[in-house]
Protein backbone atom coordinates (compact mmCIF):
# COMPACT_ATOMS: atom_id res chain seq x y z
CA UNK A 1 0.00 0.00 0.00
CA UNK A 2 1.38 3.37 -1.04
CA UNK A 3 0.67 6.68 0.68
CA UNK A 4 -0.60 7.89 -2.70
CA UNK A 5 -2.96 4.98 -3.36
CA UNK A 6 -6.72 5.46 -3.14
CA UNK A 7 -6.92 2.90 -0.35
CA UNK A 8 -4.45 4.64 1.94
CA UNK A 9 -6.52 7.69 2.90
CA UNK A 10 -9.53 5.65 4.15
CA UNK A 11 -7.07 3.35 5.91
CA UNK A 12 -5.29 6.30 7.58
CA UNK A 13 -8.63 7.87 8.60
CA UNK A 14 -9.77 4.58 10.13
CA UNK A 15 -6.48 4.21 12.01
CA UNK A 16 -6.68 7.75 13.40
CA UNK A 17 -10.26 7.19 14.55
CA UNK A 18 -9.53 3.79 16.08
CA UNK A 19 -6.36 5.03 17.76
CA UNK A 20 -7.93 7.98 19.52
CA UNK A 21 -11.08 6.11 20.65
CA UNK A 22 -9.04 3.19 22.01
CA UNK A 23 -8.28 3.37 25.75
CA UNK A 24 -4.93 5.08 26.34
CA UNK A 25 -3.05 2.05 27.62
CA UNK A 26 -4.07 -0.09 24.63
CA UNK A 27 -3.38 2.40 21.84
CA UNK A 28 -0.03 0.85 21.03
CA UNK A 29 -1.89 -2.38 20.21
CA UNK A 30 -4.04 -0.49 17.70
CA UNK A 31 -0.85 0.85 16.09
CA UNK A 32 0.66 -2.63 15.96
CA UNK A 33 -2.41 -4.11 14.26
CA UNK A 34 -2.57 -1.19 11.81
CA UNK A 35 1.11 -1.56 10.96
CA UNK A 36 0.80 -5.24 10.17
CA UNK A 37 -2.36 -4.71 8.12
CA UNK A 38 -0.53 -1.99 6.18
CA UNK A 39 2.42 -4.30 5.54
CA UNK A 40 0.25 -7.26 4.51
CA UNK A 41 -1.22 -5.07 1.76
CA UNK A 42 2.34 -4.72 0.41
CA UNK A 43 2.52 -8.51 0.04
CA UNK A 44 2.05 -11.30 2.54
CA UNK A 45 5.24 -12.97 1.28
CA UNK A 46 7.27 -9.98 2.49
CA UNK A 47 5.91 -10.26 6.02
CA UNK A 48 8.28 -13.14 6.79
CA UNK A 49 11.30 -10.89 6.36
CA UNK A 50 9.98 -8.41 8.90
CA UNK A 51 9.09 -11.21 11.31
CA UNK A 52 12.63 -12.59 10.95
CA UNK A 53 14.17 -9.21 11.80
CA UNK A 54 11.77 -8.77 14.72
CA UNK A 55 12.48 -12.24 16.11
CA UNK A 56 16.27 -12.07 15.78
CA UNK A 57 16.30 -8.55 17.25
CA UNK A 58 14.14 -9.57 20.21
CA UNK A 59 16.07 -12.76 21.00
CA UNK A 60 19.47 -11.07 20.64
CA UNK A 61 18.66 -8.01 22.74
CA UNK A 62 16.96 -10.12 25.42
CA UNK A 63 20.03 -12.37 25.70
CA UNK A 64 22.33 -9.35 25.77
CA UNK A 65 20.24 -7.66 28.43
CA UNK A 66 20.24 -10.82 30.59
CA UNK A 67 24.02 -11.03 30.32
CA UNK A 68 24.40 -7.36 31.28
CA UNK A 69 22.03 -7.76 34.23
CA UNK A 70 23.98 -10.77 35.47
CA UNK A 71 27.15 -8.71 35.20
CA UNK A 72 25.68 -5.88 37.26
CA UNK A 73 24.39 -8.29 39.90
CA UNK A 74 27.71 -10.15 40.12
CA UNK A 75 29.76 -6.97 40.42
CA UNK A 76 27.42 -5.58 43.07
CA UNK A 77 27.52 -8.80 45.08
CA UNK A 78 31.31 -9.13 44.86
CA UNK A 79 32.22 -5.47 44.95
CA UNK A 80 34.47 -5.81 47.99
CA UNK A 81 36.10 -9.08 46.89
CA UNK A 82 37.23 -8.17 43.38
CA UNK A 83 40.24 -6.09 42.51
CA UNK A 84 40.08 -3.35 39.91
CA UNK A 85 41.82 -5.56 37.35
CA UNK A 86 39.43 -8.46 38.03
CA UNK A 87 36.41 -6.20 37.55
CA UNK A 88 37.87 -4.89 34.33
CA UNK A 89 38.56 -8.42 33.07
CA UNK A 90 35.02 -9.54 33.98
CA UNK A 91 33.49 -6.58 32.15
CA UNK A 92 35.66 -7.28 29.11
CA UNK A 93 34.50 -10.91 29.05
CA UNK A 94 30.88 -9.77 29.27
CA UNK A 95 31.46 -7.28 26.47
CA UNK A 96 32.85 -10.04 24.27
CA UNK A 97 29.72 -12.14 24.85
CA UNK A 98 27.35 -9.33 23.92
CA UNK A 99 29.56 -8.39 20.97
CA UNK A 100 29.35 -11.93 19.61
CA UNK A 101 25.56 -11.93 19.88
CA UNK A 102 25.42 -8.51 18.22
CA UNK A 103 27.65 -9.57 15.32
CA UNK A 104 25.59 -12.72 14.67
CA UNK A 105 22.38 -10.66 14.57
CA UNK A 106 23.94 -8.03 12.29
CA UNK A 107 25.32 -10.63 9.90
CA UNK A 108 21.99 -12.47 9.68
CA UNK A 109 19.97 -9.35 8.99
CA UNK A 110 22.35 -7.43 6.77
CA UNK A 111 23.08 -10.69 4.97
CA UNK A 112 19.36 -10.99 4.26
CA UNK A 113 19.32 -7.42 2.93
CA UNK A 114 22.38 -8.10 0.75
CA UNK A 115 20.76 -11.21 -0.72
CA UNK A 116 17.53 -9.37 -1.49
CA UNK A 117 19.40 -6.50 -3.11
CA UNK A 118 21.70 -8.90 -4.97
CA UNK A 119 18.73 -10.72 -6.49
CA UNK A 120 17.63 -7.45 -8.10
CA UNK A 121 20.68 -7.19 -10.35
CA UNK A 122 21.91 -9.22 -13.28
CA UNK A 123 22.98 -11.95 -13.79
CA UNK A 124 20.98 -13.19 -10.79
CA UNK A 125 17.72 -11.60 -11.90
CA UNK A 126 18.00 -13.08 -15.40
CA UNK A 127 18.92 -16.51 -14.06
CA UNK A 128 15.92 -16.56 -11.75
CA UNK A 129 13.39 -15.24 -14.23
CA UNK A 130 11.37 -18.00 -15.87
CA UNK A 131 13.45 -20.84 -14.40
CA UNK A 132 13.10 -23.22 -11.48
CA UNK A 133 14.75 -20.43 -9.46
CA UNK A 134 11.83 -18.09 -10.12
CA UNK A 135 10.93 -18.21 -6.41
CA UNK A 136 14.02 -16.06 -5.88
CA UNK A 137 12.46 -13.19 -7.86
CA UNK A 138 11.09 -11.67 -4.71
CA UNK A 139 12.11 -8.07 -5.27
CA UNK A 140 13.07 -5.88 -2.34
CA UNK A 141 10.53 -6.14 0.50
CA UNK A 142 8.84 -2.83 1.27
CA UNK A 143 10.84 -0.71 3.70
CA UNK A 144 13.36 -3.45 4.48
CA UNK A 145 16.36 -1.11 4.54
CA UNK A 146 14.65 1.32 6.87
CA UNK A 147 13.19 -1.08 9.43
CA UNK A 148 16.38 -3.12 9.36
CA UNK A 149 18.66 -0.12 9.95
CA UNK A 150 16.42 1.04 12.77
CA UNK A 151 16.37 -2.40 14.40
CA UNK A 152 20.10 -3.02 14.04
CA UNK A 153 20.85 0.40 15.51
CA UNK A 154 18.80 -0.68 18.53
CA UNK A 155 20.82 -3.90 18.81
CA UNK A 156 24.09 -1.95 18.78
CA UNK A 157 22.73 0.48 21.37
CA UNK A 158 21.95 -2.43 23.71
CA UNK A 159 25.52 -3.69 23.30
CA UNK A 160 26.87 -0.20 24.03
CA UNK A 161 24.63 0.11 27.08
CA UNK A 162 22.88 3.25 25.80
CA UNK A 163 19.44 1.61 25.62
CA UNK A 164 17.43 -0.91 27.64
CA UNK A 165 16.01 -4.01 26.01
CA UNK A 166 12.26 -4.17 25.44
CA UNK A 167 11.00 -7.39 27.01
CA UNK A 168 7.54 -7.31 25.50
CA UNK A 169 7.91 -8.90 22.02
CA UNK A 170 4.76 -7.22 20.71
CA UNK A 171 5.96 -3.77 21.73
CA UNK A 172 9.25 -4.44 19.98
CA UNK A 173 7.29 -5.60 16.93
CA UNK A 174 5.60 -2.19 16.85
CA UNK A 175 8.98 -0.41 16.95
CA UNK A 176 10.13 -2.46 13.95
CA UNK A 177 6.91 -2.19 11.95
CA UNK A 178 5.54 1.32 12.71
CA UNK A 179 3.83 1.89 9.37
CA UNK A 180 4.19 5.67 8.73
CA UNK A 181 7.97 5.34 8.48
CA UNK A 182 8.11 1.99 6.71
CA UNK A 183 8.22 3.28 3.13
CA UNK A 184 11.18 5.64 3.35
CA UNK A 185 11.95 6.50 6.94
CA UNK A 186 12.95 8.54 8.81
CA UNK A 187 15.16 6.17 10.80
CA UNK A 188 14.45 6.57 14.52
CA UNK A 189 16.29 5.59 17.69
CA UNK A 190 14.54 3.20 20.06
CA UNK A 191 15.14 5.42 23.08
CA UNK A 192 13.38 8.32 21.30
CA UNK A 193 10.56 6.61 19.40
CA UNK A 194 9.52 3.72 21.66
CA UNK A 195 8.43 5.76 24.72
CA UNK A 196 6.15 7.86 22.49
CA UNK A 197 4.47 4.80 21.01
CA UNK A 198 3.88 3.00 24.29
CA UNK A 199 3.03 5.86 26.66
CA UNK A 200 -0.63 6.87 27.21
CA UNK A 201 -1.29 10.37 25.90
CA UNK A 202 -4.11 12.88 25.72
CA UNK A 203 -5.53 14.11 22.43
CA UNK A 204 -3.95 17.42 21.36
CA UNK A 205 -6.05 19.28 18.79
CA UNK A 206 -3.22 21.54 17.73
CA UNK A 207 -0.78 18.67 17.11
CA UNK A 208 -3.50 16.71 15.31
CA UNK A 209 -4.19 19.69 13.03
CA UNK A 210 -0.49 20.32 12.41
CA UNK A 211 -0.04 16.68 11.46
CA UNK A 212 -2.86 16.72 8.90
CA UNK A 213 -1.55 19.98 7.43
CA UNK A 214 1.89 18.47 6.95
CA UNK A 215 0.37 15.33 5.47
CA UNK A 216 -1.42 17.49 2.90
CA UNK A 217 1.79 19.41 2.19
CA UNK A 218 3.50 16.11 1.44
CA UNK A 219 0.76 15.10 -0.98
CA UNK A 220 1.10 18.46 -2.72
CA UNK A 221 4.84 18.03 -3.27
CA UNK A 222 4.53 14.42 -4.37
CA UNK A 223 1.50 14.64 -6.69
CA UNK A 224 1.74 18.15 -8.07
CA UNK A 225 5.53 18.39 -8.50
CA UNK A 226 7.38 15.05 -8.32
CA UNK A 227 4.97 12.88 -10.30
CA UNK A 228 4.39 15.61 -12.89
CA UNK A 229 8.05 16.30 -13.63
CA UNK A 230 8.88 12.58 -13.74
CA UNK A 231 7.86 12.35 -17.41
CA UNK A 232 10.42 14.99 -18.43
CA UNK A 233 13.14 13.32 -16.34
CA UNK A 234 12.57 10.03 -18.17
CA UNK A 235 12.77 11.73 -21.58
CA UNK A 236 15.83 13.86 -20.79
CA UNK A 237 17.89 10.79 -19.87
CA UNK A 238 18.67 10.42 -23.58
CA UNK A 239 19.95 14.01 -23.99
CA UNK A 240 23.46 15.42 -23.94
CA UNK A 241 24.90 18.91 -23.43
CA UNK A 242 22.28 21.42 -22.35
CA UNK A 243 19.67 18.65 -22.22
CA UNK A 244 21.83 16.75 -19.73
CA UNK A 245 22.20 19.87 -17.58
CA UNK A 246 18.42 20.30 -17.65
CA UNK A 247 18.13 16.68 -16.55
CA UNK A 248 20.26 17.39 -13.47
CA UNK A 249 17.99 20.28 -12.51
CA UNK A 250 14.73 18.46 -13.24
CA UNK A 251 15.90 15.39 -11.35
CA UNK A 252 16.90 17.53 -8.37
CA UNK A 253 13.38 18.94 -8.27
CA UNK A 254 11.79 15.51 -8.67
CA UNK A 255 13.93 13.82 -6.02
CA UNK A 256 13.49 16.61 -3.49
CA UNK A 257 9.71 16.84 -3.95
CA UNK A 258 9.34 13.04 -3.97
CA UNK A 259 11.51 12.29 -0.96
CA UNK A 260 10.53 15.26 1.21
CA UNK A 261 6.90 14.77 0.22
CA UNK A 262 6.97 11.21 1.49
CA UNK A 263 8.76 12.25 4.67
CA UNK A 264 6.20 15.02 5.23
CA UNK A 265 3.45 12.41 4.96
CA UNK A 266 5.19 10.10 7.43
CA UNK A 267 5.96 12.84 9.96
CA UNK A 268 2.53 14.44 9.53
CA UNK A 269 0.57 11.24 10.03
CA UNK A 270 2.70 10.36 13.05
CA UNK A 271 2.17 13.80 14.52
CA UNK A 272 -1.59 13.29 14.21
CA UNK A 273 -1.08 10.14 16.27
CA UNK A 274 0.80 12.12 18.91
CA UNK A 275 4.17 10.69 17.88
CA UNK A 276 7.05 12.94 16.86
CA UNK A 277 9.43 11.50 14.26
CA UNK A 278 12.84 13.10 13.69
CA UNK A 279 13.25 15.59 10.87
CA UNK A 280 14.95 14.17 7.80
CA UNK A 281 15.37 17.33 5.73
CA UNK A 282 16.09 20.91 6.75
CA UNK A 283 16.02 22.86 3.47
CA UNK A 284 19.18 21.27 2.01
CA UNK A 285 19.12 23.37 -1.16
CA UNK A 286 19.97 26.42 0.95
CA UNK A 287 23.33 24.83 1.87
CA UNK A 288 26.55 26.68 1.05
CA UNK A 289 28.94 23.72 1.17
CA UNK A 290 28.76 19.95 0.88
CA UNK A 291 29.25 19.30 4.60
CA UNK A 292 26.29 21.54 5.40
CA UNK A 293 24.28 19.88 2.66
CA UNK A 294 24.71 16.45 4.23
CA UNK A 295 23.71 17.85 7.63
CA UNK A 296 20.41 18.88 6.03
CA UNK A 297 19.70 16.01 3.58
CA UNK A 298 18.50 12.57 4.72
CA UNK A 299 19.60 13.51 8.22
CA UNK A 300 18.64 10.27 9.97
CA UNK A 301 20.54 8.08 7.51
CA UNK A 302 23.59 10.31 7.91
CA UNK A 303 23.33 10.13 11.70
CA UNK A 304 22.99 6.34 11.52
CA UNK A 305 26.08 6.06 9.32
CA UNK A 306 28.08 8.31 11.62
CA UNK A 307 27.03 6.51 14.80
CA UNK A 308 27.38 2.93 13.59
CA UNK A 309 29.95 3.07 10.77
CA UNK A 310 32.11 6.21 10.91
CA UNK A 311 32.75 6.53 14.65
CA UNK A 312 33.45 2.82 15.32
CA UNK A 313 35.97 2.79 12.46
CA UNK A 314 37.63 6.07 13.38
CA UNK A 315 38.24 5.02 17.03
CA UNK A 316 39.15 1.39 16.31
CA UNK A 317 42.58 0.09 17.27
CA UNK A 318 43.85 -0.08 13.65
CA UNK A 319 42.82 3.55 13.12
CA UNK A 320 44.49 4.65 16.35
CA UNK A 321 47.71 2.95 15.26
CA UNK A 322 47.43 4.52 11.80
CA UNK A 323 46.87 7.93 13.39
CA UNK A 324 49.96 7.60 15.55
CA UNK A 325 52.15 6.47 12.64
CA UNK A 326 50.74 9.01 10.19
CA UNK A 327 51.27 11.97 12.51
CA UNK A 328 55.00 11.29 12.74
CA UNK A 329 55.44 10.92 8.98
CA UNK A 330 52.79 13.15 7.40
CA UNK A 331 52.37 15.94 9.94
CA UNK A 332 49.00 17.68 10.02
CA UNK A 333 47.69 15.62 7.13
CA UNK A 334 48.54 12.50 9.10
CA UNK A 335 46.22 13.66 11.90
CA UNK A 336 43.33 13.83 9.45
CA UNK A 337 44.17 10.62 7.54
CA UNK A 338 42.28 8.21 9.86
CA UNK A 339 39.20 10.44 9.58
CA UNK A 340 39.45 10.30 5.79
CA UNK A 341 39.84 6.52 5.82
CA UNK A 342 36.72 6.24 8.00
CA UNK A 343 34.93 8.66 5.66
CA UNK A 344 35.80 6.55 2.60
CA UNK A 345 34.47 3.41 4.30
CA UNK A 346 31.30 5.20 5.41
CA UNK A 347 30.56 6.63 1.97
CA UNK A 348 31.27 3.28 0.34
CA UNK A 349 28.69 1.66 2.63
CA UNK A 350 26.24 4.49 1.94
CA UNK A 351 26.65 4.02 -1.80
CA UNK A 352 26.25 0.25 -1.61
CA UNK A 353 23.15 0.71 0.55
CA UNK A 354 21.56 2.67 -2.29
CA UNK A 355 22.25 -0.17 -4.71
CA UNK A 356 24.66 -2.97 -5.61
CA UNK A 357 25.78 -1.33 -8.84
CA UNK A 358 28.87 0.70 -9.85
CA UNK A 359 26.99 3.98 -10.22
CA UNK A 360 25.91 4.07 -6.57
CA UNK A 361 29.42 3.24 -5.36
CA UNK A 362 30.70 6.02 -7.63
CA UNK A 363 28.08 8.36 -6.16
CA UNK A 364 29.36 7.64 -2.66
CA UNK A 365 33.00 8.09 -3.65
CA UNK A 366 32.30 11.37 -5.45
CA UNK A 367 30.63 12.77 -2.34
CA UNK A 368 33.54 11.59 -0.21
CA UNK A 369 36.08 13.06 -2.65
CA UNK A 370 34.45 16.50 -2.60
CA UNK A 371 34.21 16.47 1.22
CA UNK A 372 37.88 15.49 1.65
CA UNK A 373 39.10 18.01 -0.93
CA UNK A 374 36.99 20.73 0.66
CA UNK A 375 38.48 19.92 4.05
CA UNK A 376 42.02 20.09 2.67
CA UNK A 377 41.28 23.45 1.04
CA UNK A 378 40.03 25.06 4.26
CA UNK A 379 43.31 27.00 4.80
CA UNK A 380 43.05 28.35 1.26
CA UNK A 381 39.43 29.40 1.84
CA UNK A 382 40.44 31.16 5.04
CA UNK A 383 43.19 33.08 3.27
CA UNK A 384 40.74 34.13 0.58
CA UNK A 385 38.15 35.35 3.09
CA UNK A 386 40.83 37.13 5.14
CA UNK A 387 41.88 38.90 1.96
CA UNK A 388 38.25 39.91 1.29
CA UNK A 389 36.77 40.15 4.81
CA UNK A 390 33.44 41.70 3.86
CA UNK A 391 32.62 39.25 1.09
CA UNK A 392 31.19 36.57 3.35
CA UNK A 393 28.51 38.92 4.66
CA UNK A 394 27.23 39.95 1.24
CA UNK A 395 23.92 38.38 0.18
CA UNK A 396 25.07 38.11 -3.44
CA UNK A 397 28.06 36.02 -2.43
CA UNK A 398 25.83 33.85 -0.24
CA UNK A 399 23.57 33.28 -3.24
CA UNK A 400 26.61 32.32 -5.31
CA UNK A 401 27.64 29.74 -2.68
CA UNK A 402 24.14 28.24 -2.65
CA UNK A 403 24.00 28.08 -6.47
CA UNK A 404 27.48 26.55 -6.62
CA UNK A 405 26.50 23.83 -4.15
CA UNK A 406 23.20 23.18 -5.94
CA UNK A 407 24.94 22.64 -9.30
CA UNK A 408 27.72 20.53 -7.79
CA UNK A 409 25.30 18.23 -5.96
CA UNK A 410 23.13 17.93 -9.08
CA UNK A 411 26.11 16.76 -11.14
CA UNK A 412 26.97 14.14 -8.51
CA UNK A 413 23.39 13.05 -7.82
CA UNK A 414 22.50 12.44 -11.45
CA UNK A 415 24.74 9.35 -11.48
CA UNK A 416 21.68 7.65 -9.87
CA UNK A 417 20.12 7.43 -13.33
CA UNK A 418 23.10 5.89 -15.12
CA UNK A 419 23.95 2.33 -14.02
CA UNK A 420 26.61 2.36 -16.74
CA UNK A 421 29.14 4.80 -15.28
CA UNK A 422 30.86 5.23 -18.65
CA UNK A 423 27.59 6.63 -19.97
CA UNK A 424 27.52 9.03 -17.03
CA UNK A 425 31.03 10.31 -17.76
CA UNK A 426 30.16 10.62 -21.43
CA UNK A 427 27.17 12.81 -20.56
CA UNK A 428 29.32 14.85 -18.19
CA UNK A 429 31.81 15.42 -20.98
CA UNK A 430 29.01 16.54 -23.30
CA UNK A 431 28.54 19.61 -21.10
CA UNK A 432 31.67 21.07 -22.73
CA UNK A 433 31.60 19.30 -26.10
CA UNK A 434 27.95 19.55 -27.12
CA UNK A 435 26.56 23.06 -27.55
CA UNK A 436 22.82 22.72 -28.04
CA UNK A 437 21.44 25.62 -26.02
CA UNK A 438 18.85 26.08 -28.77
CA UNK A 439 16.74 23.29 -27.24
CA UNK A 440 15.61 25.86 -24.68
CA UNK A 441 13.61 27.75 -27.32
CA UNK A 442 13.21 25.52 -30.39
CA UNK A 443 10.18 23.61 -29.03
CA UNK A 444 12.12 20.67 -27.57
CA UNK A 445 10.87 21.45 -24.07
CA UNK A 446 7.30 20.83 -25.27
CA UNK A 447 8.27 17.31 -26.38
CA UNK A 448 9.38 16.10 -22.98
CA UNK A 449 5.94 14.92 -21.90
CA UNK A 450 4.97 18.26 -20.36
CA UNK A 451 2.46 20.72 -21.80
CA UNK A 452 2.60 24.51 -21.32
CA UNK A 453 -0.02 24.06 -18.59
CA UNK A 454 2.23 21.51 -16.87
CA UNK A 455 5.13 23.94 -16.93
CA UNK A 456 2.87 26.64 -15.49
CA UNK A 457 1.69 24.38 -12.67
CA UNK A 458 5.25 23.25 -11.94
CA UNK A 459 6.52 26.82 -11.90
CA UNK A 460 3.82 27.95 -9.48
CA UNK A 461 4.22 24.89 -7.23
CA UNK A 462 8.02 25.19 -7.07
CA UNK A 463 7.70 28.91 -6.31
CA UNK A 464 5.32 28.08 -3.44
CA UNK A 465 7.69 25.46 -2.00
CA UNK A 466 10.58 27.92 -2.29
CA UNK A 467 8.59 30.69 -0.57
CA UNK A 468 7.58 28.40 2.30
CA UNK A 469 11.16 27.14 2.66
CA UNK A 470 12.51 30.69 2.66
CA UNK A 471 10.03 31.70 5.38
CA UNK A 472 11.04 28.66 7.46
CA UNK A 473 14.73 29.45 6.98
CA UNK A 474 14.30 33.10 8.04
CA UNK A 475 11.43 33.11 10.55
CA UNK A 476 10.45 29.56 11.55
CA UNK A 477 7.30 27.44 11.34
CA UNK A 478 4.59 28.46 8.88
CA UNK A 479 2.04 26.36 10.74
CA UNK A 480 2.77 28.17 14.01
CA UNK A 481 2.34 31.50 12.27
CA UNK A 482 -0.99 30.44 10.75
CA UNK A 483 -2.24 28.98 14.04
CA UNK A 484 -2.78 32.50 15.35
CA UNK A 485 -4.73 33.42 12.20
CA UNK A 486 -7.50 30.80 11.92
CA UNK A 487 -9.42 32.43 9.07
CA UNK A 488 -6.32 32.69 6.90
CA UNK A 489 -5.32 29.14 7.88
CA UNK A 490 -8.65 27.65 6.78
CA UNK A 491 -8.50 29.50 3.46
CA UNK A 492 -4.91 28.45 2.68
CA UNK A 493 -5.39 24.82 3.72
CA UNK A 494 -8.54 24.54 1.63
CA UNK A 495 -6.76 26.17 -1.33
CA UNK A 496 -3.84 23.72 -0.98
CA UNK A 497 -6.25 20.79 -0.85
CA UNK A 498 -8.05 22.06 -3.94
CA UNK A 499 -4.80 22.54 -5.87
CA UNK A 500 -3.58 19.06 -4.91
CA UNK A 501 -6.85 17.39 -5.91
CA UNK A 502 -7.29 19.30 -9.17
CA UNK A 503 -3.67 19.61 -10.29
CA UNK A 504 -2.11 16.43 -8.99
CA UNK A 505 -0.57 14.13 -11.59
CA UNK A 506 -2.56 10.91 -11.25
CA UNK A 507 -1.88 8.94 -14.42
CA UNK A 508 -4.34 6.85 -16.42
CA UNK A 509 -6.72 5.15 -14.00
CA UNK A 510 -4.64 6.75 -11.26
CA UNK A 511 -1.51 4.71 -10.95
CA UNK A 512 0.69 7.02 -8.89
CA UNK A 513 4.39 6.42 -9.32
CA UNK A 514 6.21 4.74 -6.44
CA UNK A 515 8.37 6.84 -4.18
CA UNK A 516 11.92 6.91 -5.52
CA UNK A 517 13.39 5.67 -2.24
CA UNK A 518 11.19 2.56 -2.32
CA UNK A 519 13.93 0.93 -4.40
CA UNK A 520 16.45 1.34 -1.58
Amino acid sequence: MQFTSFGFLPFAALVLLAYWVTPKKARWITLLLASYVFYIFAGVEYLWFMLFTTATTYITTLCMDNILQKQDAFLKENKALLSREEKKAYKAATKNKTRLLMVVCLVLNFGMLAVCKGLLIDPFRTMASGSFLSFLSIGLPLGMSFYLFQSMGYVVDIHRGTAKAERNPFKLALFVSFFPQLIQGPISQFSVLAPQMYAPKDFDGKEFSFGLQRLLWGYFKKLVIADRIAAAVGTLKGFEGTGFFLLTVFYAVQLYADFTGGIDMAIGLSQSLGIKLPENFIRPYFSKNIAEYWRRWHITLGEWMKSYIFYPISVSQPMLKLSKAARTKLGNFGKRLPVYVASIATWAVTGIWHGLSPNFLLWGMLNCFVIVVSEELVPLYEKFHNRFPGLKQKKLYGGFEILRMFILMNLIRIVDLFPNVLDYFKRMGSLVTTWNVNILWDGTLLNLGLSPLDYGILGGAIALVFAVSLYQEKKGSVREMLWTKPALRYILVFALLLVTVLMGSYGIGYNASNFIYNQF
